[in-house]
């Protein structure tokens, strides 16, 4: 992972918060900074824009039906819901 260097500008108050998380975690501010930028892009991430897997495309229409079947097959059971 290539890093780049920013600047945050914080209020008094969370810098020392920030500053006494980190000692109480053993690590270091950047990684708890890094940690925080983290959740706060899951958490804002609009979940209805594709995600960027791969689409699979099996060209049988009927692949998604018969789901259970197929996974029975192969050998490791069938897929419950109440599991």
């Amino acid at each position: 992972m290539s890093l780049k260097r920013t600047t945050v500008y914080l209020e008094e108050d969370d810098l020392h918060d920030l500053k006494d998380t980190a000692v109480r975690r053993g690590i270091s501010e950047a990684e708890l900074i890094r940690e925080g930028v983290r959740l706060a892009i899951a958490r804002n991430r609009v979940w209805d824009e594709p995600a960027g897997l791969p689409v699979f495309d099996s060209g049988d229409a009927t692949f998604a039906e018969r789901g259970d079947d197929i996974l029975g097959e192969t050998g490791f059971g069938r897929w419950n819901e109440a599991s």
